[in-house]
Order: C-alpha cells, then structure tokens, then sequence
C-alpha cells in the first residue's frame, strides 16, 4: 500500500488521540485525577490499559523478532506472562496494591512503598531509579516503532523518533494518567484485531497450523541438507585439505569481512575487496547459493546451545542462559515489581474491578505475545522459500533481530494489511511509552521533587513539575533512542525488568504481606538489590547487544572480570536477576529480623485498610 494512504490512517489515529487527551484534559480536575485517573477506573479500561502498557512493541518486534532466533521456547515466556503478570499480580498482589495505596493515599508505586515503610528515602530513591534507568525501556519501544515506521512510510528513522515523541508528549502531559488510559483502551483494541489478523494469515500463508509448525522441524534437516548440495561450489573456492568445521569457520569469517564492506566508503571498498580476494569469491558464491550462509548461522549458534526452532536449547550453554535468565525469568518475573503496571491497581475502586479485570487482560496478552512468539519462529519457514530469499530470518534481515517482524510483515502479509499493523504497532509504542513517561514524571514531580526534596504533603505545583518531568523524559529517551546500536530491543528491555524486581520485589512483597518487614530492611533491600544488579550489568554479564558490562570494557578493556567458567557455569551469561534478586530478598529478611519494627502504631495503620477493606484515610 502506498505511503500516502499508510500516512493518511496514521494521522486519523494520531487525532483521535489528541481528541481522547483533551477529554481526558478536560477531566482533570486534581492531582489525583492526574496522577491516578481519579481512582474511578472502568474495570475493562484498567485491564486493557494494564495489558497494552504491558505489551509494546518491544514485545511484538523486539521479542517477537528474538522469537525467530530462539524459536518457540520463547512460549515459555508467554505462560509466565499470563501466570505470574496476569493472574498473580491481579489476583494476589492487586488487591492489598488496591486497598493499603488508598489507605495511605498513595499516589505512585514509590509513594506506595514510601508510606508503607514511612521513609522519604525509599520514596526519592525508587523515583530516582524510574528516572534515570526507565528511559532506557523507554527508548527500546520507542526504536521498534520508528523501525516500522520507517519501512513502511520511507520516513528517516531520526524523523519517526520525533514524531512519535511529539504525539505522545501532548496527551500525556496534558491528560495524565486519565489521557494516558482513555488511549491505552482505543490502542488495546486496535492491537488485539492485528494480532489476531495476523496469526490467521501467517498460518494460512505456511499452509495451516500441522505443516507449518512441521515445516518449523524439520528446518535445521533442510538446512543442512542444502548446504550439501551447494558443497562442491564451496569446496571449490576454500583452501584445501579443510575439514567441515573449518570449512565453515572459513566461510563466517570472509561473511564477516562482506559485512565489514558494507560500512566502508566507496573509495576504500575496492582496496578492501582487492587485498581480500576470498571475500569476493565468497560473495559470489552466496548470491548464487545464499543456503550457504544459513549453514554457517546454525552452525555457529548450535555451538551456543541451539538445536532447532521446536526445541529448547541445551541446558548450560549461552543459548540457554541468554533464553532461561534473560528473557523468560528477567521479564516473566520482573513484570511483578514494574512500576507502571503496579499503579494501575491503585485506580479501581473496588476488588470487583480487579477481579472483572483477570480474563481480559489474560486473553489480551495471550493475543498479543502468543501470537508474536508464534510468528516469529514461523517467519523462517516463509523465508527459506527460494521465491522469498532462500534464507532464515536473522540472515534475511542482516542479523538484526529488531527488524524481522517488520520484514515479515512487508513480505508476507497482503498490503492492505500494511496499515492494519501500523496501527498495531503504534498502539503497543504508545500505550507502553505514555504509560513510562507518565510514570517518569510522577517520579519527578511526586517522588523526587515533592517528598524528597521539599519533604511536603502537598505542593500546589506538584503537577506542573510533573508534566515537566514528563516533557524532560521525552527529550531523553529521543537521546538514548538515537545512540543505542541495532538489535537492542530485546537486551534493554529484560535488563529493566530484571533491574525493577531486585530493587523493587522484596520490599514490595514485604510492604503488603510481612508486618515484621522493617524500614532498615525495606531500605537495605532497595540498595543491594540496585547494587548488585548495576554492577552485574556493568563488569560481569557478557556484552548482549553492545549494552551491559560497559565498565568492565571501558575501564578494564576486558568483557567481564568473572574467569568462563566457574564450576560448570558460565556466571558471565546469567542475567543479573538470577543473582540480585536473591540477594536483596535474603538481604530483606535478614536485616529486617536483625533490626527494630518501626513504630506498632504506624504498622497496624498500613494494614488496617487491608484488613477491613476500609476507605481512605489520612494520617
């Protein structure tokens, strides 16, 4: 479909958001009304609006495009989605959310967590920790937007960037969160009809769901299988006398050199190519047999753990470290403890809600990331068709995972469809990304500004910092989104999640379920957890998409200060949250037994609209 027509329905979308913000403007009334919409939330939009902040494009690109490298082990992720970020964080965690935030007139998840434990500190430092590490999520939704958005309406990525930042900057500082859910509800819908859209096409493209899932198999057979034939050609142009593995370790490394090309000037290619005749050769070779070049792909991650599309990558290897700790547990359990999610709770006004709320928001992730995890593992079958390339998706899209769905999409789909899943993907961007910035200024306005720095209960400029905040957030995410590398999507999102449940977990659960949880422990739980996992991420996990461990290779010129492997396991793949995560929960308990309860009184408070289900109460 032309870019005139995909630009068309895109500025009818944008509209209506304007038009959903200022109603949400006019609404606004107070600053809670801002902060958290009233506290009068219809049931269905708290569920949609918990479930389209949940779901961004960060999950239906970003991991969706990871899908295809992974394959449906990724699925795993999905269960843990719905389990733990649907069903236990509704049904468990809530209720008592619901019933102390109102209580204690809690305004924000930090403020939450503030009063709880009656520290100011908590308060700033968990805002200070949404401030500064938030736009980094932040910015991963951000590109997967602009990334489709740039294929699709050939406008220049830095471009996409802008506008979307502009858009999103009017209804969130204006409406608040009243602006940020009235369009979380519209975008949710938006997105179910193109996910669903898309599954049954993918599916009916593959040939149904048997063969296709077959066909998923049986690819790694396929490959190699092709490789075979297309082996005299390789054996003619590579060094004699090598074996198989040679062979191929030969082969990636004039890849790499083609790659390398790409990036050079025009002046400097030819002396390149001349002082490097294989690579040509090769190159040749590859647009003539472009199987070759799956080969070698699968070969190279089948040493990391990879042993097909269908099944679970080794146990112990990095494959499965980067799969297990990474992307299933980092963002399966830190969903629990994210700070935009956690404030949804505190805008019902009854159980009744929460509780209506469960089916929609399970459906509605399985529809959305179900789908995403199916079809990414499943563009590689549509892509070995010899009409469509000949070649697996990470191959095909140059191997950057964060552009494989969109290739997908382009190819596959009809073009009709083009605009169908702009919207889709414009809808997860920026129902996630208003969510964050209004989150991120509430941190700057509520938490750091108002209680950490003034130390008041009410500022009558609360809400003006705050939509600077939100506007400041802006800016920076634009920044982080234009120097973050390719592929990254993935990466920064897992190290938010991964981040927000070892600082924020323990105390959160020892806020709502643990009297004898003390502030001593509440705090000393926040800095270990942020501790550990800040200098994990900096000089120990491995390099994932050019992010972590940038001190360790900044400072020490090494990739991780942890020797590979110790006792068997390779520390320098596991995700941060694997370690902090049981360290600021033991940190948690210890501390808190070893010190004094804060005041009976203050505790007994807290609780007590939990206990009856009480109505706010000021103290």
């Amino acid at each position: 479909m032309s870019p005139t027509i995909m630009a068309a329905v895109a500025l009818l979308y944008v509209a209506a958001l304007v038009y959903l913000g200022f109603r949400a403007y006019k609404n606004t009334h107070s600053t809670t009304d801002y902060l958290l919409a009233g506290r009068n939330a219809h049931p269905f939009v708290m569920a949609l609006s918990y479930g389209s902040t949940f779901i961004s494009t960060s999950a239906i690109v970003g991991f969706g495009g990871v899908a295809a490298i992974f394959g449906m082990g990724m699925m795993w992720l999905t269960f843990l989605n719905i389990f733990v970020g649907i069903f236990i964080a509704f049904v468990v965690f809530g209720r008592r959310t619901r019933l102390m935030g109102h209580h204690v007139q809690a305004h924000t998840f930090p403020e939450l967590l503030g009063r709880r434990f009656d520290s100011r500190f908590i308060q700033a430092f968990s805002g200070g920790v949404i401030l500064i590490f938030m736009p980094l999520y932040a910015s991963a939704v951000l590109i997967g937007c602009a990334r489709y958005i740039e294929t699709s309406l050939q406008i220049d990525f830095q471009l996409s960037l802008i506008l979307l930042s502009v858009v999103m900057g009017l209804y969130v500082v204006v409406g608040g969160l009243k602006g940020v859910m009235y369009t979380d509800a519209l975008q949710a819908v938006l997105m179910f009809g193109g996910m669903v859209i898309l599954l049954a096409f993918t599916y009916g493209k593959l040939g149904g769901i048997i063969p296709s899932h077959q066909a998923l198999t049986d690819l790694p057979k396929r490959i190699d299988q092709e490789y075979q034939q297309a082996l005299p050609e390789v054996q003619k142009i590579a060094p004699a006398g090598m074996g198989e593995a040679e062979t191929l370790g030969w082969l990636q490394a004039r890849l790499d050199e083609l790659k390398l090309v790409k990036t050079m000037d025009d002046s400097k290619k030819a002396e390149f190519m001349a002082a490097h005749p294989d690579a040509g050769k090769v190159g040749a070779l590859v647009k003539q047999y472009p199987q070759v070049v799956n080969k070698v792909a699968v070969t190279g991650v089948a040493k990391a753990g990879f042993r097909g599309w269908t099944r679970f990558p080794t146990p112990g290897t990095n494959f499965f470290y980067v799969l297990f700790t990474s992307i299933i547990m980092g963002v399966g359990i830190g969903v629990l403890a994210q700070p935009q999610l956690a404030v949804r709770f505190m805008t019902v006004k009854s159980q009744r809600e929460i509780n209506r709320a469960v089916p929609v928001g399970g459906i509605f992730i399985l529809a959305m990331i179900g789908v995403a995890y199916i079809c990414g593992p499943l563009s590689n079958v549509w892509f070995m068709m010899k009409e469509h390339g000949g070649v697996i998706s990470v191959v095909k899209a140059g191997g950057n995972p964060d552009v494989i769905i969109p290739l997908f999409i382009n190819d596959a789909l009809p073009a009709w469809f083009g605009p169908v899943f702009m919207l889709t993907l414009l809808s997860a961007a920026m129902s996630t990304l208003s969510s964050q910035l209004h989150v991120i200024g509430t941190s700057v306005g509520r938490d750091v500004y108002e209680k950490g720095i003034l130390g008041v209960k009410e500022h009558p400029r609360a809400v003006l910092i705050t939509r600077l905040g939100v506007f400041l957030a802006i800016i920076a995410t634009f920044i982080i989104s234009v120097v973050l590398p390719e592929g990254i999507i993935a990466a920064a999102t897992a190290i938010f999640f991964g981040l927000c449940a070892a600082a924020f977990l323990p105390m959160y659960v020892g806020a709502l379920f643990w009297k004898r949880m003390t502030k001593a422990g509440a705090v000393a739980s926040l800095l270990a957890g942020f501790g550990v996992s800040f200098f994990w991420l900096m000089f120990i996990q491995n390099v994932k998409g050019k992010l972590p461990a940038l001190l360790a290779n900044s400072l020490l010129g090494v990739p991780t200060i942890l020797p590979d492997p110790i006792f068997g396991i390779h520390w320098n793949w596991v995700e941060a949250i694997m370690v902090a995560l049981p360290v600021s929960t033991a940190v948690a308990i210890i501390v808190s037994l070893l010190t004094k309860q804060e005041s009976p009184d203050h505790v007994r408070w807290c609780f007590e609209g939990i206990r009856k289900g009480a109505p706010t109460r000021s103290r």
